[in-house]
Parts: C-alpha cells; structure tokens; sequence
C-alpha cells in the first residue's frame, strides 16, 4: 500500500495510519485461520508473561478501556482462549489466565506474529529495524 509523494506525505499521524494498516492486516490475515484477532493476541501475549492479572491491570497495561476490555474478555471466555477464576484472597475479584487451548496455540501464534514482523520489515536493514522501534516506542 504505496502513498504517492505528494499525498499526505508530511503529515506523519497519516503516514502511521497506513504503516498500522499494513501491519494490522498482515497480523490479522496470519492468525484469522487459528480463530484470534489481533487484540485477542496482545491480550494473550501479555498473560502469556504475566498470568493472573485483572481486567483493571490489563487494560492499564495495554491502554484499553474497561467497555471495550469487558467485551472482548467475554469473547475469549466463550472462544475457550480464556480462563477468569477468583482470587482466592478477595473472591470479588477475577484474575485471568490464558486457557489450555490458548496455551497450546501460544507457539504458533508467536511465529505468525514474528513472520507477519518479517514480512512488514523485509526491506529494513538491522539498523534500520533498531531506528524504528526506538522512533516508535518514543512517540507511544
């Protein structure tokens, strides 16, 4: 999805726009077939690193609002990608877990992400790699 030069081109919130865009759509083509969104993905990967969190930890985290969390959270529980249990010291509360089926799928999904990273940075030198993700994650 090439811009031409003269469209937009200085104006960096759109450039990022299209770079998202390409990026969403070569995730979001690489997981659909194992039955995750891209969201479901982040959410997944972050209790992949730390099982137990509740929706209020993860939405912090991951910069998503409690509405929009709660729904999405729901769908992973009825998908099975998901398991809410209690906490045991405030039974109020739910902690998260990847579920068994997510567990299992956590390779794979890995590898699709790193590949679809491939496929985005193919004409990126290493340096040039390094310089991205430092510019990007200074403007997030």
């Amino acid at each position: 999805m090439s811009v031409p030069p003269t469209v937009n081109s200085s104006c960096y919130v759109f450039l990022l726009s299209k770079a998202y865009q390409k990026g969403h759509g070569l995730v979001q083509k690489r997981l659909q077939p194992h039955g995750v969104t891209n969201v479901q993905y982040v959410i997944l990967e972050a209790l992949w690193d730390q099982e137990g969190l509740t929706a209020v930890e993860l939405g912090q985290l991951l910069t998503i609002d409690k509405a929009t969390l709660s729904g999405i959270l729901d769908r992973m529980a009825d998908a099975d990608l998901l398991i809410k249990r209690h906490d045991p010291q405030d039974k109020r509360m739910l902690r998260l877990y990847p579920s068994e089926k997510a567990n299992n799928l956590k390779g794979v999904l890995i590898e699709e992400r790193r590949q679809a990273n491939e496929e985005l940075l193919a004409g990126f030198t290493q340096e040039e790699r390094i310089l991205l993700r430092r510019l990007l994650l200074s403007i997030t």
